[in-house]
């Protein structure tokens, strides 16, 4: 199990020696400057990358450039051993990632028809490959092996899209897409063992239903048009972690942890929305959808959402509030309980987001609201407490 320790208090307590504290805090600080570097050097290889196809601006010397870089990393590589690994590494990346990144960009600027066609096979194949030989490092190190594949990940994915977009595809077709690009995302991070690549799996797991992000002048939104469906879709994939993690080893079930919390802040988000403005549930999928779905004018759209909404589930913005607040104490204590400190975290902040929001947007002239609900606290915080002493006596 993963814990944060106070090292000073245990050797004080007894329960670690000095020398013992020293080495924890010494592995503590080595994962943590291994992320750094590996966060600089991601960073790096990407913008010199792009740089690079977009200041030689020209297929040929942008395809001769990427193969003088990827061969000149790998001899680095073979050659030098670890002393100069970081170089090796870099350049094979740099090279790699303008060959595949200049070929897509002639093909979707110049071969827009075939774009798509040829980037799909063309980055499953990379993918393949490389996870193919991963494992045993062949041909490269991990590093670099683990990278090309996710950038033959992103081409294979890119093409699907593409191809989507010049087509036009629309529901249900798009949604299962969706899904496979999650599972694909998913998986892709389980194997290189990079739990931020797992996470990112969320992002067209939950645009399955639309929800997802926008930006305009001075804003950044959430937005989730179907806010009760999208929390039951992530409490199934919650569920389905939790459950699926027990019977894993430590180093898979992480990735099952992190999804898990992704989808519990998906769910809290589209709970603010709910909470703000209520829900109709189904308008956006089985109901009349959205203006732009072909009506011929806002007047027909209008009555085809007030009949919908007339035989519809709704769920006002104050059930929402009560139910959320209740859900939210609940996964609070069973969390704490179970050392889940991710769904812990991002409960006690959606908490105080929610008290922040409701405060100013429902009760802001009602202070009865803040009596009753500081002194439902009070003995909600003495149950847990209860609680936790039972069970720590049942654990023996």
């Amino acid at each position: 199990m993963r814990a944060i320790a106070d090292t000073t208090a245990l050797v004080q307590d007894g329960v670690l020696t000095p020398d013992q504290a020293r080495i924890i805090e010494a592995r503590s600080r080595e994962v943590m400057v291994s992320l750094a570097v590996n966060s600089i050097l991601c960073f790096g290889i990407i913008a010199a990358t792009t740089g690079f196809i977009f200041w030689l601006a020209d297929p040929l010397a942008v395809a001769i450039t990427g193969v003088m870089m990827t061969a000149a990393g790998l001899i680095i590589l073979k050659t030098r051993g670890d002393q100069l690994a970081i170089f090796g590494n870099s350049a094979t990346l740099i090279g790699a990632g303008m060959l595949m990144g200049g070929a897509c960009i002639e093909l979707m600027d110049k071969h827009e028809a075939l774009a798509g066609w040829v980037m799909m096979p063309a980055g499953a194949l990379v993918s393949l490959l490389c996870a193919w030989r991963w494992r045993t490092g062949a041909w490269s190190s991990t590093f670099v092996l683990g990278a090309i594949l996710l950038m033959g990940l992103a081409m294979h994915l890119a093409g699907i899209e593409w191809l989507m977009l010049e087509n036009e595809t629309a529901s249900p077709t798009r949604n299962i897409v969706l899904l496979y690009y999650s599972i694909a995302i998913a998986l892709v991070g389980w194997l290189l063992d990079v739990r931020f690549i797992t996470a990112f799996a969320i992002a067209p797991f939950a645009q399955m239903l639309e929800t997802g992000t926008s930006y305009f002048k001075a804003a950044y939104v959430f937005y989730s048009p179907e806010s009760t469906l999208t929390i039951l879709q992530m409490v199934l994939l919650i569920g389905l972690c939790i459950w699926w993690s027990r019977r894993l080893a430590d180093r898979d079930a992480r990735h099952l942890h992190v999804l898990a919390v992704m989808a519990f802040i998906v769910a809290n988000a589209s709970a603010l929305v709910g909470s703000i403005w209520g829900d109709v549930v189904g308008e956006t999928v089985w109901g009349p959808g959205y203006y732009s779905d072909g009506y011929a004018d806002w007047q027909s759209f209008n009555e085809a959402r007030d009949a919908f909404r007339d035989s519809a589930l709704i769920i006002s913005e104050g059930v929402y509030s009560v139910i959320w607040a209740i859900a939210l104490a609940a996964v609070i204590g069973w969390a704490a309980q179970r050392h889940q400190r991710g769904l812990f975290n991002t409960a006690l902040t959606f908490a105080a987001i929610h008290a922040y929001t409701q405060m100013f947007e429902s009760f802001a002239d009602e202070p009865l609201a803040y009596v009753i609900g500081g002194l439902a606290a009070i003995p909600l915080a003495w149950g847990l407490w209860r609680l936790n002493q039972w069970m720590t006596a049942q654990n023996g």
